[in-house]
């Protein structure tokens, strides 16, 4: 598979603690997402006036809009403890019992990819979410018994790129549901900007504004590439990145003006290529680019759905035909997609 800038899974450890660096950790700091911040701050304003923790949260939205930035402030904000897993790595009941037994009064508990959380653990947060206790049953077969430890109350707050995959009872457990959007181009470049004050790098508004505009949409991502503007520009532009700088750097990076990456290119051109404009199923698309339909859905394609290039019909994917225009191929007659 092709590295991408775009994906989370294959950052190094290093990129990952810069990118923690850049994390604002007040929501006065936080960009962008204003509906959100009003929410959150009605929200923590009011759990302080009664002394309450904050009922559960539920963020939802397409990778690298903050979902994880946000649960951190949420803790800070309210002067608890953040303790953190991923649906992923929560294999066994034991190791769900050994996280909650371990939260004090108040503390958030972050579960990143929770729609990935087993059958049998999202059992056992059940009680927890609801009546603060932890079931746990010693022994086996006939002499097996259950007993019931209190916990502590919390504030369980999950993140999932894909709500659709969540069960409805544990869905349902959520006092509050909040969904991310996509950032404008003002916004990421306000970000940049912050980003390049906290870096310390040389950049002028244009070339601010270029990053900013084959982004993505996504806060990490301008990041992401800022940084590798950044080593771009220390090596061939005496370390100041004006608009052509970030131009060259990222056409090296294979990022054309609407932040399309090599894969994201690869993918709409085998819909248009080699099936017509589609309609194609998912399985097939997957096994044509040699990428798992997972990444598709939860990283390909959210971008390219926001913004008209791909559309997703009964019968599969297809290519629209902005992304025929955007990649300079001809939109014949009986080329067109079909919407069976």
């Amino acid at each position: 598979m092709v590295e991408r800038l775009v994906d989370r899974s294959r950052e190094s450890t290093d990129e990952a603690l810069l990118e923690t660096s850049l994390r604002p950790t007040a929501l006065d700091e936080y960009i962008g997402q204003e509906q959100v911040k009003e929410n959150l701050r009605i929200l923590i304003e009011a759990a302080r006036h009664r002394g309450d923790t904050i009922d559960h949260i539920l963020f939802c939205g397409p990778p690298g809009l903050g979902k994880t930035t946000l649960a951190h402030i949420v803790a800070l904000e309210m002067g608890v403890n953040f303790k953190s897993t991923s649906g992923p790595v929560v294999e066994r009941p034991g190791d769900l019992a050994a996280l909650l037994t371990n939260l004090q009064q108040g503390d958030i508990f972050f579960i990143d990819e929770i729609h990935r959380l087993p059958h049998i653990i999202e059992e056992i947060l059940y009680p927890a979410m609801e009546d603060l206790q932890l079931d746990i049953i010693i022994g086996q077969g006939p002499s097996a018994r259950t007993i019931k430890l209190a916990l502590p109350r919390f504030t369980l707050v999950g993140a999932t790129t894909r709500a659709g995959l969540l069960t409805s009872p544990l869905r349902d457990r959520f006092g509050v549901v909040i969904r991310l959007d996509f950032y404008s181009q003002e916004e990421l470049q306000t970000i940049v900007s912050r980003s390049t004050q906290l870096l310390q790098i040389g950049i002028d508004e244009a070339g601010t504004a270029e990053i900013a505009r084959r982004s993505r949409g996504s806060p990490r991502i301008a990041n992401r590439l800022l940084k590798r503007v950044r080593d771009y520009a220390q090596v061939r532009a005496d370390g100041f990145i004006t608009r052509e700088v970030a131009a060259q750097s990222l056409h090296l990076l294979e990022v054309d003006d609407i932040g399309l990456d090599k894969m994201d290119r690869q993918l709409l051109l085998t819909i248009i290529d080699k099936f017509n404009g589609g309609p194609v199923g998912l399985e097939t698309l997957a096994a044509s680019i040699n990428e798992e339909r997972e990444t598709i859905e939860d990283v390909y394609e959210p971008f390219l759905l926001q913004s008209g290039y791909l559309k997703r019909t009964p019968r599969g994917r297809t290519a629209t035909p902005l992304a025929y225009r955007h990649l300079h191929r001809q939109l014949q007659i009986d080329e067109q997609p079909r919407l069976l």
